[in-house]
């Protein structure tokens, strides 16, 4: 496993996002999600989070956003220990999450009321992600009325019009086709690199991983710890096909995916040593 040292080395960078000695607990210690989990995350990172499945990614990314207490250790934003919902960060789900009574605009702009920001602000800076995420034109539609993919941008909208930052992404393309998460890809690698906010990303593919993140943690199997930090040599802006076509690639996928597979073969042979 990655020792705390080892996840807090070396960077030129502020840390934004401190993780010490953290773990979390459910129905009354049956199942633990992650623990002993150790992680610094620095200014205008991008993060991305790849481990077997149910080794508590999303349950840490609603530590990080103050959603859920942890059991024990603790985070912290710069300084300051989250103990609940965090002003300064933001998240994308899955499933999108917007409110189909709701417009567009209006759902861009629902954090900013909740905050009480002023109408005439509040719309001001909606319309200014919409059109960042390419959605003019679109403002006055309601969710049924877009494709996955374009929800999954008003999502996003919705997220940065807070100015959080930090940016949690749970899994954000999971839910659309190949060819619109590529797309989505280019677009959110593009908004990034010009909003440059602090990024955890959890994705399942490798191939997301290395294409959006600074650095790739692999976790282990629950309860999920960080096992190996990989630093992706490509710099900014990045060119989608021109990271696909680079034989640094397949070398990468390939150490991420010794990881995830040790892991996954440690996991399968737990389940059939039990018998269940």
């Amino acid at each position: 496993m990655t020792s705390a040292a080892e996840v807090r080395s070396s960077a030129p960078s502020d840390v934004v996002i401190s993780i010490d000695g953290a773990s979390k607990v459910f129905s009354d210690g049956e199942v633990v999600a992650f623990e002993d989990f150790n992680l610094d995350v620095f200014e205008h990172e991008a993060l991305c989070i790849v481990g077997p499945s149910g080794c508590g990614k999303t349950t840490l990314l609603r530590c990080i956003d103050g959603l859920i207490p942890l059991t024990t250790g603790q985070v912290r934003i710069r300084d300051e220990v989250v103990s609940s919902a965090h002003p300064s960060v933001a998240m994308v789900f899955q499933h999108f999450g917007l409110f189909p009574w709701m417009t567009v605009e209006n759902n861009v702009a629902y954090g900013l009321k909740v905050a009480g920001v002023k109408k005439e602000e509040r719309l001001e800076r909606a319309l200014r992600y919409i059109k960042l995420v390419d959605l003019v034109g679109f403002e006055k539609k309601y969710p049924y009325q877009l494709s996955g993919g374009m929800q999954q941008r008003v999502g996003l909208a919705r997220a940065l019009t807070m100015e959080p930052e930090v940016l949690l992404m749970d899994e954000p393309f999971a839910s659309v086709d190949a060819q619109t998460r590529e797309i989505l890809q280019e677009q959110l690698l593009s908004i990034w690199e010009t909003e440059r906010r602090t990024m955890i990303f959890i994705t399942h593919s490798i191939e997301e991983a290395i294409l959006m993140g600074d650095r790739v943690a692999v976790l282990s199997t629950r309860p999920g710890r960080v096992k190996r930090i990989i630093d992706i040599p490509f710099g900014h802006p990045r060119n989608v096909s021109k990271i696909f076509a680079d034989p640094r690639f397949g070398k990468l996928r390939n150490a991420v995916w010794e990881e995830l597979r040790a892991e996954a073969s440690a996991e399968l042979g737990h389940v059939v040593e039990d018998g269940t």
